[in-house]
């Protein structure tokens, strides 16, 4: 039973990592936990649309069973998880069996998986109910959620910004206290971008450290799961639960995690070299973004870090090669949505019943304008004549970029950039300039290139529009530990500036709806 002094309003604003130190000590019940959740997605998702599909039957007799286990005591008492109880939302690109998965698209509409992601069933193995499933842009394409075919999602700092994307559902339910903890995926910083600008904590970890088994595939040498959370620590917690060696994924590392928990709590940085990026700051970035930056420097400065300077010189060139291969993967991915096998068909008006026309009437329907795009580029990439010039060259870029990479970690054990060049921008603004758009994740995507694990923690807020900012933390390949160190001690000495956690200052979204709720009826 809750603790008289602990209000629902309180259990949400909890982090993980507290919420389950409740749990344990029997201040709180899972149920309670959940349900708190349950309401606060029915107070304030109306104004984000952060979910696509809510759980609530299911997360609740989860938490149920928990609660039941703990009442028990006994062994299956002590072996519970650490975070058994504590809610989650998933993104809806990832495969669960009892709810939908429409990867934000109207050609997976109302789909139901047959089976479950290997990290859902990481999930339910450590009992952590199922809150729901997020919105995305459609297939993951984009940097704003702004082309999910069921409505774009709203950052909870400003509900006329963007949150991110393609994972701006899960970055803003977590932002808005609806989820505690979220998975979302990360092909090109779509964790990473959303963290920043809506200040939360997302996790691109090691390439293959977590199994892809089970996330819808866009791009399948650069996609990644991984961690949405309000802290480092929490990241931690989440990505020890969802990672480790996958017999099903062909591309799963086969070397367990390292303690990455107890990475988070080494506190301090010591000794340690930290690169900036030369590439990746400066002209083009907005001053308020800058300035945060540089106030994250002084503070590991001052923690006793040493902080050198690197070049990474063709990551000038790692946007246009990612914009090769990504579209060139997904048009090959993307293939099996033709409306003869599963999903969506839409039969042809008039003429022959052919699978070809099947196949064009279904896609012109399934299909947003953003998912097109892509596809046809990427199809031209691959196509004759072609495949060396653009593919074939964007690979050899890759290679180059991996090489920049190996230099760099060479001279510093972590690095350090902006995540987003910017802070939120307004909805509407750049759907017409889907290349202004793609500079969003200029920062971002190196990381997916190479395969190396990056991780994005709120910085603070930017001086012209008071918005969210991250900093973004990278790490050799297979070192995620590092990341959790640096960021843990970052976002300690980040809080003791700001005097408690960002999310803390984000605006009061109850009340909004309330007001809003109040002024319809005066109406």
């Amino acid at each position: 039973m809750t603790d008289k002094n602990t209000s629902a309003d309180t259990l949400i604003r909890l982090s993980a990592a507290q919420l389950a130190e409740k749990l344990h000590a029997g201040e709180v019940t899972a149920v309670e936990a959940t349900q708190a959740y349950l309401d606060r997605i029915a107070a304030v998702d109306g104004q984000v649309n952060a979910f696509l599909h809510v759980n609530a039957e299911e997360a609740l007799a989860v938490a149920a069973e928990v609660d039941a286990i703990r009442a028990a005591g006994g062994a299956e008492a002590e072996a519970l998880h650490y975070l058994a109880g504590v809610p989650i939302a998933v993104k809806d690109l990832i495969v669960t069996i009892g709810q939908p998965t429409t990867a934000g698209s109207k050609i997976l509409e109302g789909w139901h998986s047959p089976y479950d992601a290997t990290v859902v069933e990481r999930l339910r193995a450590a009992k952590m109910p199922i809150l729901g499933k997020t919105n995305l842009d459609e297939f993951a394409m984009g940097s704003s959620t702004e082309h999910s075919a069921y409505g774009p999602t709203r950052n909870p700092w400003d509900l006329d910004r963007i949150p991110g994307g393609s994972g701006g559902g899960s970055a803003a339910a977590v932002a808005a206290f609806e989820a505690p903890l979220a998975l979302g995926t990360d092909t090109g910083g779509s964790i990473r971008q959303p963290g920043a600008v809506t200040g939360t904590v997302g996790v691109k970890p090691t390439y293959g450290s977590v199994s892809r088994y089970g996330a819808i595939a866009m791009a399948s040498s650069l996609d990644q799961i991984g961690p949405v959370t309000r802290t480092v620590l929490d990241s931690a917690l989440l990505h020890q639960v969802i990672g480790g060696h996958d017999p099903r994924d062909s591309t799963s590392l086969p070397e367990p995690l390292a303690d990455l928990v107890a990475a988070a709590k080494t506190g301090n940085v010591e000794g340690l070299r930290i690169g900036i990026i030369k590439e990746l700051h400066g002209e083009g970035y907005q001053a308020g973004v800058e300035n945060r930056f540089n106030d994250a420097l002084e503070l590991l400065k001052e923690a006793g870090a040493e902080i050198v300077e690197v070049s990474c010189p063709n990551f000038q060139y790692a946007l246009g090669a990612y914009y090769l291969i990504m579209p060139s993967e997904a048009s090959s991915n993307l293939a099996k949505f033709d409306g003869v096998r599963y999903g969506l068909r839409v039969l042809p008006e008039d003429g022959p019943m052919t699978i070809e026309r099947v196949m064009g009437a279904t896609r012109a329907a399934g299909f947003g304008d953003e998912v097109k795009r892509r596809i046809i580029l990427g199809t031209y990439a691959l196509s004759a004549g072609y495949y060396d010039a653009y593919y074939g060259s964007a690979q050899k870029v890759r290679t180059l970029v991996q090489r920049d990479f190996e230099a760099a970690f060479a001279e510093a054990d972590v690095l350090i950039s902006p995540t987003a060049p910017t802070t939120a921008f307004p909805l509407g603004e750049k759907l017409d300039d889907p290349l202004a758009m793609y500079l969003n994740d200029v920062a971002t995507i190196p990381a997916n290139l190479a395969g190396v694990p990056g991780l994005s923690l709120p910085g603070g807020l930017a001086d012209e529009d008071g918005l969210p900012v991250g900093i973004q933390l990278l790490a050799p390949a297979r070192e995620d530990a590092r990341l959790y160190r640096v960021g843990a001690v970052l976002e300690s000495l980040l809080e003791a500036k700001w005097g408690g956690p960002l999310l803390a200052q984000a605006p009061d979204l109850a009340a909004a709806a309330a007001g809003t709720l109040e002024t319809q009826e005066a109406k």
